[in-house]
């Protein structure tokens, strides 16, 4: 899941930290090394819809619903790109069984709702903006102005045995981790969860990086592969899922199992504010890691948050809905303002991510209404472009016409 998947675009490492013991699935998104390319044009995206009072005057807002909705344009009259468009629609398809199961902390939808739309898409054979305009109306969740980053699936050198130039250890999920629904002991903590470990009559908060990066859980047979660069696997870490370039030349794939409850720090913004970058660029970044070592290693670990890793044999990266996310089709997003497996239309101020994508994954640092992540898949291009992701411009959310109609009834 961002929910696995992270290595942070500038506007991301720049965040503040989120807040500590509640449990962050994931992270966002790392700006690379490499340029971005040329964008052919520079589109202006769309504005937003007034927002309607009446969600101001809630006072605090907790959701989507509590945000406010506006009903938005007709989905046909939306410009999308038709093979992005396609990739989206089989990216619902994917999510249908999810939707229909999940419980909606957005508060907009049920999955009863979502049971038509599922029920055609399985055997859908017509264009695919025709089948959301069908089953959808578009919504805008309070001001509807969006900020979105961009994430990917790194690949760095690994092992599956610990040996000379890998000795990184990349450790699956320790069997005392213990998850706490706060749920369960007040009504005030529902949705709220915690993450540690017992300790005689204690329940703490587990092991952070610094512990773990120093040996902590070492000789417990918790190792699933060694890497060869710390600083390639922190980056790795913070994306939540990557790939092993293994010294025969095979791959192993690794995805999020779990994260040891520790809050996220993005290093960026420490940096930047102690004057050791200037520009808090991703390369300014590394290059005072590698040129500072051991200085580098106290950076990285007053990020407390440490990953727990899998071996992913199957297809894609998981996202947080446990199904694969597919390249310009999936976008991590706060579940608390979009529902898990629905269609998002983004109008941006770059071109790359403008049209339909699916919400199937989260993110530590992706939070609020309107905030994406959005997923480009594996190798440089997809590096280049989510490394350089940042775009502002609006956001539309896909519902399906009976739940929009409950929750913003026509006026006749």
């Amino acid at each position: 899941m961002k929910s696995p998947v992270f290595a942070l675009a500038l506007s991301t490492l720049l965040l503040s930290a989120c807040s500590g013991g509640i449990i962050p699935k994931g992270g966002a998104s790392a700006p690379s090394t490499t340029p971005a390319p040329d964008v052919a044009a520079k589109p202006v995206p769309a504005t937003p819809v007034p927002p309607v009072a009446a969600a101001a005057a809630t006072g605090e807002i907790l959701n989507a619903a509590s945000a406010g909705l506006v009903r938005g344009p007709a989905i046909g009259s939306l410009s999308v790109d038709p093979r992005k468009t396609n990739l989206a629609l089989a990216s619902f398809r994917a999510s249908c069984p999810g939707l229909l199961k999940r419980t909606d902390n957005s508060g907009l939808t049920q999955g009863s709702d979502w049971q038509d739309a599922c029920d055609a898409v399985k055997t859908w054979t017509g264009d695919a903006i025709s089948f959301f305009a069908t089953y959808m109306d578009a919504v805008q969740v309070g001001e509807g102005k969006a900020f979105v980053t961009g994430y990917f699936e790194p690949e760095i050198a690994g092992s599956r045995t610990k040996q000379p130039g890998y000795d990184v250890a990349i450790y699956k999920r320790p069997p005392d981790l213990i998850d706490v629904d706060l749920g369960q002991f007040s009504d005030d903590l529902k949705g709220k969860s915690i993450r540690g470990k017992v300790q005689g009559t204690k329940f703490i908060p587990y092991d952070e990086r610094a512990a773990i990066v120093n040996g902590s859980l070492a000789g417990r047979g918790l190792e699933i592969a060694w890497a060869a660069d710390p600083i390639e696997f922190f980056f790795l870490q913070i994306q939540g899922s990557g790939r092993l370039r293994l010294p025969d030349g095979g791959v192993m794939r690794i995805g999020y199992e779990s994260q040891n409850g520790r809050g996220y720090t993005g290093i960026g913004r420490l940096m930047k504010d102690r004057g050791l970058i200037t520009d808090g660029s991703m390369q300014g970044i590394v290059k005072y890691l590698r040129e500072n070592p051991e200085e580098g290693k106290k950076i990285m670990n007053e990020n407390k948050s440490f990953v727990f890793f899998r071996e992913l044999t199957g297809a894609g990266p998981l996202g947080a809905m446990g199904y694969p996310v597919v390249g310009e089709a999936s976008v991590a997003v706060d579940p608390k303002y979009v529902p898990l497996g629905a269609p998002v239309w983004l109008s941006l101020d770059r071109a790359e991510p403008n049209g339909i994508w699916v919400a199937q994954d989260t993110g530590g640092a992706i939070k609020g209404a309107n905030r994406f992540d959005s997923f480009w898949g594996a190798g440089d291009r997809a590096r280049a472009i989510a490394g350089g992701m940042s775009a502002r411009g609006s956001a539309l959310l896909f519902l399906p016409k009976a739940a929009v109609a409950r929750l913003i009834p026509t006026v006749e």
